[in-house]
């Protein structure tokens, strides 16, 4: 690929910018429409706590079936996606952008006292602009930062389709790319029958809309998270049955250890005293669970969700670091954002965190880190 024709690729057309606003349009409607599970969320400084609609999964199948529907009488094509997926790209990243400049400006002249639009200005435009000033912005009665999560993981899986559909029209469907489709697939259905543990991660929480936010959403998870499905459609590689089964094992485990230990943390915020692993939780002043998963490392969670992203990885064999940009990039993001945590863990529970870990020395791997 030269560079003029990449740079061509790269410029937005009107196509891109429909398929765009159509999707955003279906997931507004949908989010506000669809019947839902309202989740509270935490309670904020001010006491006051946002409830979240939790129709994500019936949402998104509603979608596929509706995109099948449309692709099988001719009104879309089931590649359009991956026919234009450097458009795509730009188009979103140009979306994300001006998105992040207007939560700015709106956040900065914000008057509200409650804590989820209550402005936090630094005054470094760079820094107000990355991290955001506001915690819960909210567009047209709809929580922002739950709809940008929600969207990046269902684009994600929009863009994994019309990447097997275009396998599929080219004849090259194969074994590492159904594996790659197949854990993503669950993975991301799996986020949505469980988007509910969701309203209790950091991201939803503590960190204040920006474009950092924006772009991890928007870009960065449906965009670099195929990047696998994209290397198989234009590389071949052979598999063997241990490699299969080697693979599997890994998505499997880091599955159980994900899923597990963010379950644990999600039940324990609900009831404290829940049982972990069929014995009452070991909990650390009162707040912090050092019990199952948690008792294990610090940030275990962590740890499985690494070993799910190697899982996306592997079938595409060794004979090129590309396919494994994101569980390399993964790993760098979580032990930048460990240490996050640990300084602002140590900050806000003092002594009880210094007792966690002296219980839980390890961080996030056992006996290596």
């Amino acid at each position: 690929m030269d560079l003029g024709f990449l740079l061509h690729s790269l410029i937005p057309s009107l196509n891109s910018v429909y398929l765009l606003v159509g999707f955003f349009t279906y997931l507004a409607v949908a989010g506000s429409i669809v019947p839902a599970k309202l989740v509270p969320g935490v309670l904020l400084p001010d006491a006051t706590r946002l409830h979240y609609r939790c129709n994500g999964l019936v949402s998104l199948l509603l979608l596929v079936g509706l995109l099948g529907i449309s692709a099988s009488t001719g009104f879309i094509s089931p590649t359009a996606i991956a026919d234009r997926g450097l458009e795509l790209l730009s188009t979103t990243f140009i979306f994300s952008f001006l998105v992040s400049l207007i939560l700015y400006f709106a956040g900065y002249k914000s008057k509200s006292k409650g804590s989820s639009l209550k402005p936090h200005i630094s005054g470094n435009f760079i820094d107000d602009w990355w991290f955001g000033i506001q915690l819960n912005p909210q567009f047209a009665g709809i929580d922002l930062k739950f709809f940008f999560v929600r969207a990046g993981m269902m684009g994600w899986l929009l863009i994994n389709l019309s990447v097997i559909a275009k396998s599929i029209e080219d004849d090259t469907l194969d074994k590492p790319m159904i594996l790659y489709q197949l854990f993503c697939a669950l993975y991301i259905l799996d986020y949505f029958v469980h988007e509910e543990y969701m309203t209790s991660t950091w991201d939803i929480i503590a960190e204040r809309l920006g474009f950092m936010l924006v772009f991890g959403d928007l870009v960065w998870i449906p965009f670099t998270f195929s990047i696998q499905g994209w290397w198989l459609l234009k590389n071949k590689v052979e598999l063997t049955t241990a490699a299969v089964v080697a693979n599997i094992f890994v998505f499997l485990i880091g599955y159980m250890v994900f899923r597990g230990a963010n379950k644990q943390k999600h039940d324990f915020k609900k009831n404290p005293k829940a049982p972990i692993w069929g014995k009452p939780p070991k909990v650390i002043g009162g707040k912090l669970l050092a019990s199952g998963y948690w008792g294990v490392a610090r940030h275990c969670n962590y740890l499985g969700d690494l070993m799910v992203a190697l899982s996306f990885s592997l079938p595409c064999g060794i004979s090129s670091p590309v396919p494994y940009f994101y569980p390399i990039y993964l790993l760098i993001l979580l032990i930048w954002r460990e240490r996050r945590d640990e300084a602002r863990c140590a900050e806000k529970y003092k002594e009880i965190w210094a007792q966690y870990s002296k219980l839980v020395p390890w961080r996030i791997l056992p006996y290596v880190y």
